[in-house]
Order: structure tokens, then sequence, then C-alpha cells
């Protein structure tokens, strides 16, 4: 069915290339439109390049084309793709992390919780509701998925100034239990019936039963978890063999996940979450632990900072290429959307509204949904365990005053937002640690009054 598919910041050859294989497979969207957006006009051309020249080459049903106007990309769209980054990622990224722990507040990460969440969220929300208020004036019927980070904070924030966008937000991080609950269990993922919920990044496994016979899966998970994740490989030795491979080198003749075995590799929080609240996590310690403020004491840190090291050289070595694949959601709720396919979607990051009880209404939270024709409808989950639901609460008046701060470009609100955060624990340095980072990221920030 032909379908006009909109990739914005597909000048990203990650984002651009990984979205145009995975589209590319697709039998239902065969014959449609794929326009590529981005603000830099060369890596945009290169990217188009490449996707003009795999669809000749493959002789596929599709139409790719490329432009810097926006209005002229949206225009008659029935899905937009955005992922979008400002200004120099790892740069920004470093100060992000780094600068909150000079002022003494012992930050975790930084990327999407704690005060280094709080500022990535400030730099970037703000183009995004500018590529939405687009939307909505040109094809406001349009599908929107966003990968950007920090997801909860930007679909929180877009609800609230576009309420009647059809915005959902993606994160691929639901794809660990397909890694490691069918060795726990010995059992074909197909044959598990799951479900997570929580905030993104912030999520667990809520259920787990065997389909065959309906059994409760969770005992055998409490069971022998443990052992699988007390010998799990050192994430830099994984990194360093991956890089190695992008790079064309032979890496070392054992498998690097049967080497460096590290306890509870970069799952020292995910450890605590199992055992103290007794429901398994569905990510790691660096994206667990922005959002508590005791996770200092308890995460990975050499499995974090290998993470950030090897991810960002892993990122900057990439050699990007169009690879028949499938790497994200999008397509699969693409077709379910159009097919009317009513499954059941693992995750997905939109308004609450009563999918989870203790959450306010207005905060987006990661839950599981049923895809077809009227769109992506969540799956309500009710009442959470007490203990998970009340970290998830200590987040709740973080994304208010987040989304507020974004939308009137009130310096107050930030204040206000860092000083609820349950990561800040100081106001002065607080205060100076924001005049710092106006200072710093001014460019990105100078809107903040």
């Amino acid at each position: 069915m032909t379908k006009k598919i909109v990739l914005i910041g597909a000048g990203s050859a990650q984002f651009g290339y990984d979205t145009l294989g995975d589209i590319f497979q697709s039998d239902t969207l065969k014959g449609s439109s794929l326009v590529l957006h981005d603000i830099n006009p060369e890596t945009l051309a290169v990217v188009e390049k490449t996707g003009a020249e795999y669809i000749k080459e493959h002789g596929l049903p599709f139409q790719v084309s490329a432009t810097t106007s926006r209005p002229e990309a949206l225009k008659d769209a029935d899905f937009c793709i955005i992922s979008i980054e400002v200004g120099d990622r790892f740069k920004l990224w470093d100060q992000d992390w780094q600068i909150p722990q000079q002022y003494g507040f012992r930050q975790v990460f930084g990327e999407n919780g704690g005060p280094g969440g709080l500022f990535h969220s400030l730099r970037i929300i703000p183009p995004i509701l500018e590529i939405c208020e687009d939307i909505q004036k040109i094809c406001p019927d349009a599908f929107v998925f966003n990968y950007s980070n920090p997801m909860s904070r930007i679909c929180t924030t877009v609800h609230r100034k576009f309420p009647d966008l059809k915005f959902i937000g993606l994160c691929h991080e639901i794809s660990s239990l397909r890694q490691h609950l069918p060795i726990i269990l010995d059992t074909p993922y197909e044959e598990l019936e799951l479900r997570a919920g929580g905030l993104n990044h912030f999520s667990v496994l809520l259920e787990a039963r065997y389909k065959s016979t309906g059994k409760d899966a969770y005992p055998d998970i409490k069971e022998k978890a443990p052992a699988f994740f007390e010998n799990l490989p050192d994430f830099g030795n994984v990194m360093r063999e991956l890089i190695a491979a992008q790079a064309g080198s032979t890496p070392g003749s054992e498998p690097a996940l049967r080497k460096g075995a590290q306890k509870w590799a970069e799952r020292g929080l995910f450890r605590v979450l199992l055992e103290k609240f007794g429901y398994l996590p569905i990510t790691t310690d660096s994206h667990l632990g922005e959002y508590l403020q005791w996770a200092h004491d308890v995460v990975d840190h050499k499995g974090i900072i290998d993470f950030q090291t090897y991810y960002k050289k892993w990122i900057l070595d990439l050699e990007p290429r169009i690879d028949m694949n499938l790497t994200e959601r999008v397509v699969p709720i693409m077709e379910g959307i159009i097919n009317d396919a009513g499954y059941e979607e693992e995750a997905v990051n939109i308004p609450n509204k009563g999918l989870i009880a203790q959450l306010p209404e207005f905060v987006a939270v990661e839950v599981p949904a049923i895809i077809g024709k009227n769109g992506v409808e969540g799956v309500v989950l009710g009442e959470l365990p007490k203990g998970f639901a009340g970290l998830l609460t200590n987040q709740a008046a973080v994304h208010d005053l987040t989304a507020e701060a974004c939308i009137t470009g009130s310096k107050d609100l930030v204040l206000q937002a860092l000083l609820v955060d349950p990561v800040v624990d100081k106001v002065e340095a607080a205060e100076k640690m924001l005049d710092t980072m106006m200072d710093l990221q001014e460019d990105y920030l100078g809107y903040l009054k």
C-alpha cells in the first residue's frame, strides 16, 4: 500500500540507513514514497544517494527523495519518524554527566534522568516541539514516531503542547528480554507471554507465563536469573569485539560472550531491584541508575564507563550501510496500523490516561499496546507493585516541571525541576550548577529566562 513516510533526522547515517533497511523489507509498505529530511544537506545527500542506489541495485518498489525543507517533506505525510540530536552529541553528553558530579551530585549517567537528563531535555525538546508544530499544521493526521531521548520527558511535553497529535515514543530496550529470558527459562521467546511496564529506561517485567500451559514463569525467573547474571561477559570485552569486527580485523579466537566474565556486569542496581523489589528490570544500571538517589552506591561503575566509552567509539567508527535486518519496531507498527492487525506490541511510550493507576494521566508511560486501524492503544496495567510504583511516582513532578520549563522557557521552573529530583540534594550547588550549564550551553539554553 502506497504511503508517504518521512524520516526526520535522516542525515544521521545510523538512523537513516537502519530505517531504510527496515522499510525495504516490508511487503505492506511496497510502493511507498520515502522522504528524507535533515538540516545538514551534505550528510542528507549521502544517505539519499545510498538509498537510491540500493533501491536500483535490488529492484525495490520504493521511491526515495530528500529535502532540507521541512514543510516540503511533511506535505501529505502518512507517517513521520523522528530521530534527532542537537550540537556535538558526545561533548554535550559529557557535560551533562560530569558537571553535576563537579557540584557534588552523585549522578550515575546523565542522559535521561537526573540533572543531566534535565539539561538534555532542555536542549532537544524545543526543536522537537517546532517539528511537531509543523506536523500539526501540515499533516495533522500523520502518525508520529519518536526515537530521540530523553524519551519520556519528550513524549510528556509534546502531548502537553499538542494533545491531538498521534505521537508515539519507541525504544529498543524491551528487546533485552529476548536476549536472556529464553536462556534463563530454556524456552523459545515465542513460547513466553510477557508484559512489562513503567517509564522509559525505568521499566520492569510485570508478568511472565508459559504459553503452552499458562503456568506462571516468574518463580523460575527468580530462581534461575541470579546464576545467569552472575557470570555475564564484561561489557568492555563485548564492545571491543564488536568494534574489531566492525573494523574488519579478526577478534580473539574465543567469543566475547565467553570471556571476561564479571559478576552482574552493569547490573548492580538491576540486582537490587530484582532481589529487594522482586521484579526483573528490562534495562541496565546506566539507565536505571539515573532515577534513584541511592543508585550510586550499588551500580557497576566500571560497566557504565565501559558502555559510554565503547559506545562512543562504536558510533564514531561505524561504517554505515543498509542491511536487510529488522532493527527497530516502527515498521511492524506501521504495518499493523495499515492492516488493522490487532496485535500486542511489547512497549510504546504514550500518555498514561489511567494505564498505570499510581501515575498521573499526563506523564508518558511505557506500556504494551494494541496496534490496529485506530493506531496505538495502550494496554491497561492497573496497579503496579507498590514498591516499584513508589520509585516511579518520584519522577512525576520532575516530568511535569520539565515540560512546563520547556514550553514556557522559565529558568525558575528549571531550578524547581532540579530541586524535586531525588538525585539533587543541595540547593546552592543546584543553583550554581544551573548557571554553569546555561553558560556552557548558551547556544541551546539561551531561551531560558
